[in-house]
Formats: structure tokens, C-alpha cells, sequence
């Protein structure tokens, strides 16, 4: 008994080869494009914190540096803003938000608990929006 092979007609078989074509390519852009998002090192940025005092200033800078990638923080008293300089390879500002709002600080991003707020020194305890 002879097995029969099939064939594609031509016109399949290259259509198909069209198809193996744009496959390889469309993959080849993705992985292209995912190479150029390169993560910024040494990233800027600016965001506000509440807080009123020296207090706040030494547990908001403490709570950036507690993430890992977080290279430079400093929380101004009387502008209630942070400057952060951090690798985004390692960390994002959501992240240090985070952390923050996790001691007892809100942003624009991220909220304390009231309980974590009610447990802030009474100099601490800033006007909530």
C-alpha cells in the first residue's frame, strides 16, 4: 500500500511563506522596541509631600531611601516638596509615594490610613485635603 503525500498548491505555499515572513518580522519590531525603553538611571523629579517640620522631614526622607533605587531625597519644609533622583530600573515614584504615604505622609498619589495619620506627633499632624 503506497502512502499519498500531500502537496500545497504553489499558491498556498507561498502565501504561507508570506505569512513565516511577517511573523519573524512583527517579532523582531517587538523585541527592537522593547530594547529601546531603556530605564533612566539617574531620573528627576519632583512631588509634593505634606508635612510641617523637621519631624516630617527626617521620616519622609527615610521612607524614600528605604526603597531601593532611590539615589537622592530631600523634602523641603516651607515648599512641602521632595526632589528625588532615582534609577527607574530598580523603582518608580509610585513606589516612593507609597512608602511615604505608608509613614504617615499623603501625595498626590498615594494617601495615608487614618490610623497611620492620627499615630503622627501632634506637630506632625498636617491639614488633610
Amino acid at each position: 500500500m503506497k502512502l499519498k503525500i500531500y502537496e500545497l498548491p504553489k499558491n498556498n505555499r507561498k502565501m504561507m511563506s508570506n505569512n513565516v515572513i511577517i511573523v519573524l518580522l512583527v517579532t523582531l519590531f517587538s523585541f527592537a522596541a522593547q530594547a529601546q525603553e531603556k530605564k533612566n538611571k539617574n531620573a528627576k523629579y519632583e512631588t509634593e509631600v505634606s508635612g510641617n517640620c523637621e519631624d516630617c522631614k527626617k521620616r519622609i526622607e527615610k521612607a524614600a531611601f528605604s526603597v531601593s533605587g532611590v539615589k537622592s531625597a530631600t523634602w523641603d519644609i516651607s515648599t512641602h516638596k521632595l526632589n528625588l533622583i532615582l534609577n527607574e530600573e530598580k523603582t518608580s515614584l509610585v513606589d516612593v509615594k507609597n512608602a511615604i504615604a505608608k509613614v504617615g505622609h499623603d501625595t498626590d498619589a498615594a494617601k495615608t490610613t487614618q490610623d497611620v495619620y492620627d499615630g503622627l506627633p501632634t506637630c506632625c499632624q498636617y491639614e488633610r485635603k
